[in-house]
């Protein structure tokens, strides 16, 4: 996937948000995980759906791999938020970007967002993330039916490789957003079948368990809302279970102003009691310091939420929003304040 179809991607979720707002498509004001829309967001809406679901429709797995290095609801041992963000800043390296922010902000990143393509290059390491920040990998998914049939283990093996060669602490998040319909790792690009990618999921981490790469944690990361928003795309069926996930993650944009109740609400009611939860992908694209303020509250309210990471890019082809949280002085002010906030330094 380039850059031009993750841009096509984010176009695909603004307008998602917009009829999610209309009740015109997507999950609905509430992006409920059943995908019925209702009008507002509550409790009540989700407790009609039942408690999480576990993946009764996959089969059977042999033991789950071995233990995550972040097993408990805090990665770092220390109560609070991790905070970091994906950085790709227009004329600027990663080195430049990393230090204007440290620079704006007075502190490192806590976690370090980058994207890594399912077949192309890989690094063997990531010299410009301080060892202090957690390396976190978005690495892009791929047709399931090529990893269900084994064409696909030599690729994983050397990925799985490679991110232990790293010998540090990294978040993995595979095959994300599946629930949406713009990516070809979605379920309305396979078959419609959220258990197969259970099972996709599951031999992924089976053979990086192999390779021994226990310095790898997974997180399983949906997006807020579904599209197509029928009963089979329900994002519950997509998890993987308990035992094969470390944490789960939150894609959320406030595309229409949405607030982070709505975007991160009903995930977090549904798996937080039992895993961290981490904002894996956010930031504002309008009335940025309002959004931004009222994720702070929002986040320093919700124990169960873990970690935060900023989407933050001005030079995101395919899509004319610019989302850094310095374009205006009120915005880089709250994020500024949530980031000195010592609660966002786990």
């Amino acid at each position: 996937m380039n850059a031009s179809e993750v841009g096509a991607a984010l176009k695909r979720r603004q307008l998602l948000s917009l009829l999610a707002l209309t009740g015109m498509a997507g999950c609905g004001t509430s992006p409920t995980p059943s995908g019925t829309p209702v009008s507002t967001p509550s409790p009540a809406v989700t407790e009609r759906l039942g408690s999480a679901l576990t993946t009764t429709a996959a089969p059977p797995s042999a033991a789950p791999p071995s233990a995550s290095p972040f097993p408990s609801p805090s990665a770092t041992g220390k109560p609070g938020v991790m905070l970091g963000s994906y950085l790709a800043l227009g004329g600027r390296t990663l080195r430049q970007s990393l230090a204007l922010r440290r620079s704006q902000l007075d502190r490192e990143q806590r976690i370090v967002h980058r994207f890594y393509p399912w077949d192309g290059y890989v690094p063997t390491g990531e010299p410009d993330v301080a060892r202090s920040s957690l390396l976190m990998v978005s690495w892009h998914g791929a047709p399931w039916g090529g990893i269900l049939d084994g064409g696909s283990d030599a690729t994983i093996r050397s990925v799985a490789r490679k991110l232990k060669a790293m010998n540090r602490p990294i978040l993995l998040r595979w095959g994300w957003e599946m629930n949406g319909d713009w990516f070809d790792w979605s379920g309305a690009a396979n078959g419609r079948n959220p258990a197969d990618y259970v099972r996709v999921w599951r031999r992924l981490r089976e053979i990086f368990a192999d390779q021994g790469a226990t310095n790898v944690s997974w997180i399983w990361s949906p997006n807020w809302n579904s599209s197509p928003a029928e009963p089979w795309n329900q994002v519950q069926r997509y998890y993987p279970g308990d035992d094969h996930v470390d944490w789960v993650g939150i894609s959320g944009y406030n595309f229409y102003g949405e607030s982070p109740s709505t975007l991160f609400g009903p995930v977090t009611r549904r798996y937080g009691g039992r895993k961290p939860i981490i904002l894996s992908e956010t930031a504002a694209v309008q009335d940025k310091a309002r959004y931004i303020k009222r994720l702070h509250t929002w986040v320093a309210d919700t124990p169960a939420v873990r970690a935060v990471v900023w989407f933050d890019t001005d030079i995101q082809e395919g899509t004319d929003h610019d989302f850094r949280f310095d374009t205006d002085p009120s915005a880089l002010a709250a994020y500024r304040a949530m980031a000195r906030d010592p609660h966002f330094n786990a």
